[in-house]
């Protein structure tokens, strides 16, 4: 038998997700079969599946040993460097300036380094997150980019700033706005692109179309030009919508695109990496009658220092 007392980074999950994340060694099928069997118990009640479980609850398992078994866990996370380059930081979140070439999260050619490793390293080292006193909350990103980008990163802390931000996000009440350099001269100084975008998971890249298409979404990118040089245009671009690859795919389908972008504009052998750098956020919450769990960021804006964005020649 095992009990568990139910704390704040697991609230508010569905029973069935909790003890598969829990353990590991615990096959599906058989959670499932023991909660219908009454043996999977909340507060010493039936329950189903789907009943979200709240802090202070008391989960009690009633099934072999083994299969509440730990494995011996060795952290891949420590493994990574754990120094960040950190923008801003509370009890809840932190905001970090990844660099270029670094992943965010693991991919198939994975071996140890990754932005969320690194986060994981450095809040083990403060005690601010140890996974074997966690059932199963881990620090997260909020948000992404791609390898090649630079740029700012919101990673939450506890369960409830990732639920919060996680939704706020998806509302677009977190504004994200980037500086690329691009090759030509726009006529345009300032304008809103609209297009249509298909993301092909096998080649790893999008399309893009002029016109609606079957399984296309709409795109909208925000531009204004800051600076034009040796035919050459610095712009910052905010996100109306975001699309994987969004910037690069678009720039390049309107005929700009970001200096060093070998998948959607050519090879350069100046710059290693595009660029492209996501370089402030702002948090512009909607007006509510309750108050909201990170109000005090509310209008709030972060930004990379100039002196860290020479290669915009701002």
């Amino acid at each position: 038998m095992e009990s568990i007392v139910i704390g704040k980074n697991d609230a508010g999950q569905r029973l069935d997700k909790f003890i598969i994340k829990s353990f590991k060694n615990f096959p599906v099928s058989l959670v499932y079969k023991n909660i219908r069997k009454k043996n999977i118990k909340v507060n010493q009640k039936k329950s189903n599946p789907e009943y979200k479980i709240q802090e202070s609850d008391i989960v009690t398992i009633y099934v072999k040993r083994e299969f509440l078994s730990k494995m011996p866990t060795k952290h891949d996370f420590l493994k990574a460097p754990s120094n960040l380059d950190i923008i801003y930081e509370d009890n809840n979140i932190i905001l970090v300036n990844k660099r270029p070439g670094l992943i965010v999260h693991p991919d198939e050619n994975y071996h140890f380094d990754s932005l969320i490793a690194r986060i994981k390293h450095y809040l083990f080292i403060k005690k601010e997150y140890d996974p074997e006193k966690e059932l199963s909350f881990v620090p997260a990103l909020v948000n992404r980019l791609d390898r090649n980008t630079s740029g700012i990163v919101i990673a939450a802390k506890n369960a409830d700033a990732l639920k919060f931000l996680n939704e706020k996000m998806k509302k677009r009440e977190i504004k994200k706005y980037y500086l690329c350099v691009v090759d030509g001269i726009f006529k345009k100084k300032e304008n809103i692109l609209t297009a249509y975008l298909e993301k092909n998971e096998s080649k790893n890249r999008v399309f893009i179309s002029s016109t609606p298409k079957k399984n296309f979404k709409t795109i909208k990118t925000k531009y204004k030009v800051l600076l034009e040089k040796d035919g050459k245009s610095t712009l910052v671009i905010e996100l109306l919508t975001g699309r994987t690859h969004q910037i690069r795919a678009h720039m390049a389908y309107v005929g700009h695109p970001v200096l060093g972008d070998s998948k959607y504009g050519k090879k350069s052998l100046k710059f290693k990496h595009q660029v492209l750098c996501a370089y402030k956020i702002k948090f512009d919450f909607c007006a509510t009658t309750e108050k909201n769990y990170l109000d005090y960021l509310n209008k709030k804006e972060f930004t990379i220092d100039k002196r860290k964005l020479s290669i915009f020649n701002l």
